[in-house]
C-alpha cells in the first residue's frame, strides 16, 4: 500500500525488542494454592520491601536487596504478599518505610530497565499487588472489610465471604504514522515543556481494543486512523495497567483537534528527528522521548530503525 503523500507504506514495523518489564522469567513460578505450605514457603523466603511510593532499596542501582523472611519470624507476617517461588526459595513483598539512606531506594520507573529479569519481574509484581492491597480494603458489594488470603493474592470479604482477585486495567498506547517517515507524538497538559510520547488512552466497558485505539485517537487529536495493527503489552503498574501497544495509519494532512486539558500539544515528527532523540541524552530540537523502561520507547524504536 502506499500513504497519502505516495511513499511506499511502512507497516510491518514491531517493538525493537521485548519491554523491559515484560521479560519472560522461566525460573520463578506460581506455586499451586491446594498445596501451599505458607509456613515452610516462609523459612526459605527471601522479602522484597517496597514503600508507599512504590520504592525499593537497591545494590548498585542494578540489584533487588532481599531481606531474607525469617528476619521477621517464623511465620508469614501481616501484609506479607507471595510473589513468585524458584526452587527452593520464594519470594514475598512487604509494605515498609526506608530504613536506610534515602538514595538507594529506586522505584520501577528510573530502575526497572536496570534490573535483570528476575528482579524486574519481581519488583514489578511487587508493587502492582502491593497497590492492589492498598485499594481493596473494603467489599465492593456489601461494604465489609476485607482480609488477605491465599498469601496474598486474593482478598476475601469478612461480610459476605466473597473472594477478590488483583485487577488489572488494559489501556491501549499507540504508535500512529504515516506509513512512512512520519509518527505523531502529543504532550499531555500535565508534562514538562519538550516530553513527547504516544497516544494512549483506558479501554471502555463494552469497548474492543481496536475500537479504543480508534475512539482515543479520534478524542485526543481528532484523526481517524486505518490498519490498526497489535504489537506487545507490557505491565505499568502505576496503579494497575496492562499497556497494549498498537500502530496504526493516519493521514497527516489532516487537521489536528487537540482535546482540551488532556493534550498540549501534538507534532507529525520526521524518522530522523526520532532517531536523534533516541540517541541522544536529553531533548535534541525540543524533543524528549519516553524513559527506556517504557513500552513507548520500544515502539518508537522499532519503527524509527525498522528495516535498517
Amino acid at each position: 500500500m502506499t500513504t497519502c503523500s505516495g511513499q511506499h507504506a511502512v507497516v510491518g514495523f514491531q517493538l525493537d525488542s521485548t519491554p523491559l518489564l515484560s521479560r519472560p522469567t522461566a525460573d520463578l513460578a506460581e506455586p499451586r494454592w491446594d498445596t501451599l505450605d505458607q509456613t515452610a514457603l516462609w523459612g526459605n523466603g527471601l522479602v522484597v520491601r517496597v514503600d508507599a511510593r512504590g520504592r525499593t532499596p537497591l545494590i548498585a542501582d542494578d540489584r533487588l536487596v532481599c531481606v531474607p523472611a525469617k528476619e521477621y519470624g517464623s511465620q508469614p507476617v501481616a501484609g506479607a504478599v507471595l510473589l513468585a517461588v524458584r526452587g527452593e526459595t520464594s519470594y514475598w513483598a512487604l509494605r515498609t518505610e526506608p530504613d536506610e539512606e534515602q538514595d538507594t531506594w529506586r522505584d520501577l520507573r528510573s530502575a526497572g530497565g536496570l534490573l535483570d529479569d528476575t528482579d524486574a519481574s519481581l519488583l514489578t509484581t511487587a508493587v502492582g499487588l502491593l497497590g492492589w492491597h492498598d485499594k481493596a480494603r473494603y467489599c465492593a458489594v456489601c461494604g465489609a472489610t476485607t482480609r488477605r488470603v491465599q498469601a496474598g493474592r486474593a482478598r476475601r470479604c469478612t461480610g459476605c465471604d466473597r473472594e477478590e482477585y488483583p485487577r488489572t486495567d488494559p489501556s491501549m498506547i499507540c504508535l500512529v504514522h504515516d506509513g512512512g517517515d512520519l509518527v505523531l507524538l502529543a504532550r499531555q497538559t500535565k508534562w514538562p515543556p519538550e516530553r513527547y510520547s504516544v497516544l494512549a488512552g483506558f479501554v471502555e466497558v463494552g469497548e474492543s481494543l481496536e475500537g479504543c485505539v480508534r475512539r482515543e485517537v479520534a478524542e485526543e487529536v481528532g484523526l481517524a486512523v486505518s490498519d490498526v495493527r497489535y504489537l506487545g503489552s507490557q505491565p505499568w503498574p502505576f496503579p494497575r495497567s496492562l499497556m497494549l501497544g498498537f500502530a496504526a495509519i493516519a493521514d497527516p494532512a489532516v487537521e489536528l483537534r487537540l482535546a482540551e486539558d488532556e493534550i498540549a500539544e501534538a507534532r507529525w515528527m520526521h524518522r530522523d528527528h526520532i532517531r536523534e532523540a533516541l540517541e541522544a541524552d536529553g531533548p535534541v530540537r525540543g524533543l524528549r522521548l519516553p524513559p527506556g523502561v517504557s513500552i513507548a520507547y520500544r515502539m518508537l524504536r522499532g519503527w524509527a530503525y525498522w528495516n535498517d
